[in-house]
C-alpha cells in the first residue's frame, strides 16, 4: 500500500489558534479524525523559541509536539526552522457522549451535542494529568459544579508538600493571576476533589504534562470554551489508553503513546496489546479475520511511540451484492440489490 505524504505549512496569524474542532467521520464505524485532509501540517519559527512556545500558540501538549520533532531541541528553536504539527487522532474506544480524558495522550475530548441538519463535531484539547506518585482517577464520572472564578483550598497534604520543598502556601489562593485553578473549574463526582480546570501564568507551558495533583489542568482558552459548552451532568469518561486502533475510508490505523512516568510495558506487552485491537477492529468491520497487516509499520509505530496515526492495512470497499427478492404470490421475483 502506498500512501503518498503532503505537506502543509501553517502559522498563527491572531497568536493563539481556537480550539481544535473535527468533523467526525460519515462512516459511524470509522473512528479517525482529520484535521488537514491528506497533509502533514508543518510551522516555520518566525523567531528564536522553543517547542512549549509552538504548542503553545497552536494548542498542543508539550510531550506530544516533543515526540513529533525528535530532532528538534526544545529549547532552542531557531528562527525559519520547520517544526511538525499534530493532524489525525484516533478517537478513544469511549460512548461519542460528554468528554473522553485519555490520560495516556494528554488529550481530551468533547462531542457537542448535534444540532438537527448540523454535522457532528468533536473537539480536542490538550491537558496535563496527575503526576506518578498523584495519579489522576480512571473511570465514568460527571460534571456536578461549575466555578468561574474560583478560589483555590489547597488540601492540606498539598500544604505540607509544599512546606517541606520551602514553598508554603496560604489557606486559600484568592482568584487572579497566580491561582493555580486559573479562571474557570469544573467539579467531578470523584471522591477526593478532582476538577478539570485552568492554569496560572507560571505553569502554563506545563499544559501536556505530568505535572499536577491529580487534577486535570488545560490551557486558558481551551477550559473557558469547554466551561461555556457543557452542562452540569455532562458524562466524563477517564481512560488510559495509549494504543488506539481505528478506521477511516477502508484504511485500518494504530496510534501509539509512551508510557506514563512510573509504568513500563516491553515491546512484546505493546505488541501483543495493538493485536487484540487489530482483531476487535476487524471484526467490527468488513473483515472477520486478523488482516495481512504491515507488520513492519505496526513494529515502527509501538517503537517511536510518537502519536501519529500510521496506516497498516487497506481492506477492498464493502460490495453491493444482488439479493433475490420475491415480487409477490405467484411470482418469479427478481434481483434486487442489497449489502
Amino acid at each position: 500500500m502506498k500512501i503518498t505524504k503532503l505537506f502543509v505549512l501553517l502559522s498563527a496569524i491572531s497568536g493563539i489558534a481556537n480550539a481544535t474542532t473535527y468533523t467526525l467521520p460519515e462512516n459511524s464505524g470509522d473512528s479517525v479524525i482529520t484535521q488537514f485532509h491528506d497533509d502533514v501540517p508543518l510551522t516555520r519559527a518566525e523567531q528564536n523559541e522553543t517547542l512549549p512556545d509552538v504548542a503553545r500558540r497552536f494548542l498542543l501538549g508539550q510531550t506530544e509536539i516533543v515526540r513529533l520533532n525528535p530532532d528538534v531541541d526544545r529549547w532552542q528553536v531557531k528562527k525559519d526552522q520547520i517544526v511538525r504539527l499534530s493532524n489525525r487522532r484516533i478517537l478513544p474506544d469511549t460512548p461519542h457522549e460528554g468528554i473522553t480524558l485519555n490520560i495516556a495522550e494528554y488529550r481530551m475530548y468533547y462531542y457537542p451535542p448535534t444540532q438537527k441538519g448540523a454535522v457532528p463535531q468533536v473537539m480536542s484539547f490538550a491537558h496535563g494529568i496527575g503526576r506518578q506518585d498523584w495519579k489522576t482517577p480512571l473511570g465514568k464520572t460527571s460534571i456536578v459544579q461549575k466555578v468561574k472564578d474560583p478560589a483555590w483550598h489547597p488540601p492540606e497534604s498539598i500544604r505540607r508538600e509544599h512546606a517541606a520543598n520551602g514553598d508554603p502556601l496560604p489557606a486559600v489562593v484568592s482568584p487572579g493571576p497566580h491561582n493555580p485553578l486559573g479562571a474557570y473549574m469544573l467539579h467531578l463526582a470523584v471522591p477526593g476533589g478532582y476538577l478539570i480546570h485552568g492554569t496560572d501564568i507560571d505553569k502554563i507551558y506545563g499544559i501536556g504534562m505530568q505535572i499536577t495533583h491529580g487534577c486535570v489542568r488545560m490551557y486558558p482558552e481551551d477550559i473557558e470554551a469547554l466551561y461555556n459548552s457543557v452542562p452540569v451532568g455532562t458524562p466524563v469518561y477517564m481512560v488510559k489508553q495509549p494504543i488506539k486502533v481505528g478506521w477511516l475510508d477502508n484504511t485500518l490505523y494504530i496510534e501509539a503513546h509512551p508510557d506514563l512516568e512510573g509504568e513500563e510495558t516491553t515491546l512484546e506487552q505493546k505488541l501483543d496489546v495493538a493485536l487484540k485491537l487489530i482483531q476487535k477492529a476487524a471484526s467490527d468491520g468488513a473483515a472477520q479475520n486478523l488482516p495481512e497487516i504491515d507488520q513492519t509499520a505496526l513494529k515502527q509505530a509501538l517503537i517511536a511511540l510518537d502519536g501519529n496515526p500510521v496506516a497498516l492495512y487497506q481492506r477492498l470497499p464493502q460490495q453491493v451484492l444482488p439479493v433475490w427478492l420475491p415480487t409477490g404470490h405467484g411470482s418469479k421475483g427478481g434481483y434486487y440489490h442489497g449489502v
